[in-house]
């Protein structure tokens, strides 16, 4: 399989829809991305087959090194929900995480999307960047408010989910 290569000569990850048969591995790379929370891998088997259109992985000579799993709101159309991005520690500083956001909103599952929305914790830096600069090379409008909340929602178990809502310019989604 031939790879792209960056601008050091490195091979870098394809990107694909994901397959059932991923999910064990996507469930392993979950649990090596600290801090991010682990779902059951029955989770992601199901992210894997049910939600494939949305979600997408990132493969480099044979294994997953990159996840996001994502889905299109039922009661809204035009809102791509990011659920969770993973990144192998081998594949960070490529900028992976935008191109695999870009890679699932050029699919045509997602040709009504006009807005993305994650959930953030206020001390999740690496997300706060990943989705800022989604947000500059869209040229964007990004806006976050707290959503899911420390005492009302997580028992003081879990820090403050921030709802961040990335309003895409018409003619940057049509270009995806």
């Amino acid at each position: 399989m031939r790879h792209t290569r960056s601008p050091e000569g490195k091979a870098l990850p394809t990107l694909r829809e994901p397959r059932a048969e991923d999910g064990a591995d996507i469930w392993g790379l979950v649990r090596s991305c600290k801090p991010l929370d682990e779902n059951s891998m029955y989770c992601n088997l199901i992210q894997c087959d049910h939600f494939r259109e949305t979600c997408v992985v990132a493969e480099l000579d044979g294994e997953i090194t990159g996840w996001i799993s994502g889905y299109i709101l039922p009661y809204d159309p035009e809102t791509l929900f990011i659920w969770q991005v993973a990144v192998a520690k081998t594949a960070r500083g490529m900028g992976l995480g935008n191109a695999m956001l870009q890679s699932i909103l050029g699919r045509d599952a997602c040709d009504t999307v006009r807005r993305v929305q994650t959930t953030i914790t206020s001390d999740n830096d690496a997300s706060w960047s990943l989705f800022r600069k989604f947000a500059r090379v869209r040229e964007a409008e990004i806006d976050s408010a707290p959503y899911f909340t420390q005492a009302l929602h997580f028992r003081d178990l879990h820090a403050t989910e921030n709802m961040v809502t990335i309003t895409l310019k018409q003619q940057m989604r049509a270009a995806a």
